[in-house]
């Protein structure tokens, strides 16, 4: 690949990892498609070695930021419905007030939805401080994948 298709590759990448941050494009997976994407172009055993490598780190910090935030939520009380209607109203919140409305949303509903549930104002705000910990848990493991694979890209570019 040339120089230039290089640098447009790196620039997808950071645009990927940029929105694993911010979550509003799929982070992780630009990261893995601009990857792949590369090693097709290349089309060497190393440059595919580098894409199963960044596939399998993509798809195991998904399974795991479910699992491990799953457990942080579950250890908090907070039930998967709660969650729900947080989703919704960021979902809403984002088109709604731009920039700051999907974390809006998703705050104000879930401790509405928990105060509700709960009646207790002190009790659903520890549940949504709980949902929104699990929401950072998400973020730093999908983030942490997504390094692996931008890392090992890097690597390989730099090595070859």
């Amino acid at each position: 690949m040339s120089g230039g298709g290089e640098v447009l590759v790196g620039l997808v990448i950071a645009v990927g990892l940029l929105g694993v941050v911010v979550q509003v494009l799929p982070g992780a997976l630009l990261v893995l498609g601009a990857v792949v994407v590369w090693a097709a172009v290349e089309g060497t055993g190393v440059a595919w070695a580098v894409a199963v490598l960044a596939a399998v780190a993509t798809v195991a910090a998904a399974v795991a930021k479910y699992l491990l935030a799953g457990r942080h939520l579950k250890s908090g009380g907070v039930p998967n419905r709660t969650l729900v209607w947080g989703g919704l109203a960021g979902i809403v919140g984002f088109f709604v007030v731009p920039v700051v409305g999907l974390p809006l949303g998703f705050v104000l509903a879930v401790y509405l939805a928990e105060s509700a549930r709960l009646r207790d104002r002190r009790r659903a705000w520890r549940a949504t401080v709980v949902a929104l910990q699990a929401t950072g848990i998400t973020i730093l493991v999908e983030l942490a994948g997504a390094l692996v694979a931008a890392g090992t890209w890097a690597l390989a570019v730099w090595l070859t």
